[in-house]
């Protein structure tokens, strides 16, 4: 997707740059030939998902925490456009430690729509979430019909929302949210107590040993490859249509797949770097509190106001996913 003719070389933050999703963004951005600034305190973030963008010319780094205001206005010199992705990620984590995670997904996003006011930004792209929808089981999912949240990180990320909201009626400010369905792809780590599933699990076979699926396989998410991601906050960084602006969108490729299906996926993927992967037992688990049963959204706003229409499905985007990973983790 070619963006230089409506971007050019506009200068361009994105927070949490050097995680899993912003340093594909940022990739994506100099490949644009954007100017890139990322922000990062690396709590989550990986150096090594940005080392080779830093000797660019195009590219600066800073270190720092969306917590500290100061912070996010030292970033904003001559910024036209922000892409907010920075957060502490995962439902288990929020049920754990809320407060931490309130710290920065509610206060540091608030600093940052300070900072972009302030600072008279274009427009702000933000990361949301698909546990907003919460105990809805109205299948698809569709951005303006939600339910009672299940977890701490569910209630911070709908704030987002709501701020984002006020921000743009109150400030004039252009925002626009995109609601993560279940991202996955090169670079998300497969490490730490809070390792998402798909990366877990490829790790977990590339080494042997069995996944643990929490419950019994059938609860269903609509995995999004991180290709898909990308496209969408291009889409949402450069639309000129003013109905298209401030508002949520899901971001997702509107399919549903089941952990037994995903494990299925995985091991066909796999299976030709090493056939022993395919007869290796998966065992099943408690389900997670806060885990909602299934998660399928509707892409049908997005098409319409955005023109968004997903280039890769799982299977094509697990199969990319599983080479970068045999690459790296061997």
């Amino acid at each position: 997707m070619d963006i230089s003719y409506v971007l050019g070389n506009s200068k361009i933050l994105v927070t949490g740059g050097a995680g899993f999703i912003g340093s594909n963004l940022c990739d994506e951005l100099i490949n644009q030939n954007c100017q890139v600034v990322c922000l990062d305190n690396f709590s989550t973030g990986n150096i090594d998902n940005i080392i080779h963008l830093i000797p660019h010319k195009a590219f600066k780094l800073v270190v720092g925490d969306i917590r500290n205001l100061q912070d996010c206005r030292r970033t904003l010199e001559g910024v036209e456009y922000i892409l907010h992705e920075a957060a502490l990620g995962s439902v288990p984590r929020s049920v754990n430690d809320p407060v931490t995670t309130n710290e920065v997904n509610i206060s540091g996003f608030l600093n940052m729509l300070v900072a972009a006011r302030d600072a008279q930004v274009k427009r702000f792209v933000y990361a949301v979430s698909s546990s907003t929808y919460g105990d809805s089981e109205i299948l698809p999912k569709e951005e303006d019909n939600i339910g009672k949240p299940l977890s701490p990180y569910a209630v911070i990320k709908y704030v987002n929302e709501l701020y984002a909201d006020v921000f743009s009626r109150t400030y004039g400010m252009e925002c626009i949210g995109l609601r993560y369905f279940n991202v996955f792809g090169r670079r998300q780590d497969p490490n730490g107590a809070y390792a998402a599933v798909i990366p877990l699990f490829v790790k977990k076979l590339i080494n042997h040993e069995s996944p643990v699926i929490n419950g019994d396989g059938e609860y269903s998410r609509d995995f999004t490859y991180i290709k898909n991601v990308v496209q969408m906050n291009l889409l949402a960084l450069t639309t000129t249509d003013k109905q298209a602006v401030n508002t949520v969108y899901n971001t997702a490729y509107g399919e549903r797949t089941t952990l037994n299906q995903l494990v299925n996926y995985l091991e066909e993927y796999l299976s030709p770097y090493d056939p022993q992967i395919q007869d290796i037992e998966i065992r099943y688990g408690p389900t997670r509190i806060g885990d909602i049963p299934h998660s399928l959204a509707s892409i049908e706003k997005a098409g319409k106001l955005l023109n968004y229409n997903p280039e890769y499905s799982i299977a094509e985007g697990i199969r990319e996913s599983v080479e970068w990973y045999w690459e790296n983790l061997k």
